[in-house]
């Protein structure tokens, strides 16, 4: 719903000194205290006040330049009555300094009074209050009828000019605040995802190294049960105490590659297959540096693809393929199949499911099934 224009206050950023350069702010102090200096210098010199008319005028000053203050407190907390019972205030000090003589200082503080309530009331208050006030500076004036008007009519758009000014640093301030705000979030935003990131790597190496350690256990609780000879079954306790240190240095292999520490793609392949009898790698397209997160993925899935095969089809040849397309990159990995190991049925089997989870957090695609004799994954990544 639109505000009405007329009933509507200027911002309080408007209003206040938000966005106002220190050194704007310094001459326009540095302005009216000098103005207000002359004006005060002229008026003591000029009149002929003794005394009491002395102190009276003092004491004039000192309640004008509270109500000055006051008005300038009340407006900016948006209050209309205390702001017009203010200018009522100033008015009735100009009128009895305008009594004693006092003409000057009586102009100045309807004139004042006049730019002040165009600047800073809503305009359905601003403008009664600015008529009324440029009404009795005309009235009251002596100088040629030409003069006052062009005066008065300056005088009013002085305060409308200021009035602009004012709201349109508001709006720069606020604008400024919904830029600040938009960026913290945003950065917020990129923590979150990126603590996500982190965590999401961690859980895939962790669930990698595990999963190892789990077949090489499972094989020694078998071997234990069939009364296997202990060198035996200390070979796999030892393999699932490798594959314990394994998954702590692929962890800090993880971290370092989110700091953009990594090494190129297909040597990781190489190294992962090294140890892999009838394993071999094959590369094809432009090789070039790869996203961190789309790297990682193709990481993962073939440490979960070569995982499977040995715990599924130990035995079996592994040939992996890594080709580099125009839009994407693609991960093949296939085995030739061989008989169920012993350890089939070990794990929970949720390692290919996160890896199409990550995928396609990567808007690509993993596809994993039976081929042929084998088994074969593959993975899509967008890069």
């Amino acid at each position: 719903m639109t505000e009405n224009v007329w009933t509507l206050w200027p911002s309080r950023e408007a209003l206040s000194r938000m966005g106002v350069h220190r050194a704007r702010r310094a001459l326009a102090g540095a302005g009216r205290t000098f103005a207000v200096g002359i004006l005060l210098a002229t008026t003591f010199i000029d009149s002929d006040l003794h005394g009491w008319g002395v102190a009276g005028a003092v004491l004039g000053v000192l309640v004008g330049g509270l109500g000055i203050w006051g008005f300038w407190r009340v407006t900016l907390e948006h209050r209309l009555l205390p702001s017009l019972g203010l200018l009522v205030l100033l008015f009735a000090i100009a009128t009895v300094a305008e009594s004693a003589g006092l003409r000057v200082p009586a102009l100045v503080v309807w004139c004042a009074c006049a730019v002040s309530a165009m600047e800073r009331l809503p305009l359905a208050a601003a403008l009664p209050a600015s008529l009324v006030a440029l009404g009795t500076y005309a009235a009251v004036n002596n100088d040629a009828w030409l003069t006052t008007l062009a005066t008065t009519v300056g005088l009013a758009l002085a305060g409308y000019v200021l009035r602009l000014d004012a709201e349109a640093r508001g709006s720069a301030q606020r604008l400024l605040a919904q830029e600040r705000a938009a960026r913290a979030a945003e950065a917020e935003s990129a923590a979150l995802a990126e603590r996500a990131r982190i965590a999401r790597e961690i859980h895939d190496v962790l669930a990698h190294s595990l999963s190892a350690q789990l077949v090489h256990l499972e094989a020694a609780r078998l071997m234990i049960e069939r009364g296997a000879e202990r060198d035996q079954i200390l070979e796999r306790v030892v393999a699932a105490r490798g594959m314990a240190r394994e998954g702590l240095a692929e962890t800090r292999q993880a971290l370092s590659a989110l700091r953009g520490e990594m090494s190129p793609l297909e040597e990781f392949l190489s190294e992962l297959v090294a140890d892999t009898a009838g394993a071999d790698v094959t590369v094809t397209g432009e090789r070039r540096l790869l996203p961190a997160e789309a790297s990682q993925a193709v990481r993962r899935v073939a440490q979960e693809a070569l995982t499977n095969v040995r715990k599924h089809a130990p035995g079996a040849k592994i040939r992996i393929r890594l080709d580099y397309g125009e839009h994407e990159v693609m991960l093949n990995v296939r085995d030739s199949g061989a008989p169920p190991g012993e350890f089939t049925h070990s794990g929970a089997g949720y390692g290919l499911l996160g890896m199409r989870e990550r995928a396609e957090l990567l808007g690509g695609s993993l596809e994993a099934g039976p081929y042929e004799e084998g088994f074969v994954v593959t993975l899509k990544v967008p890069v």
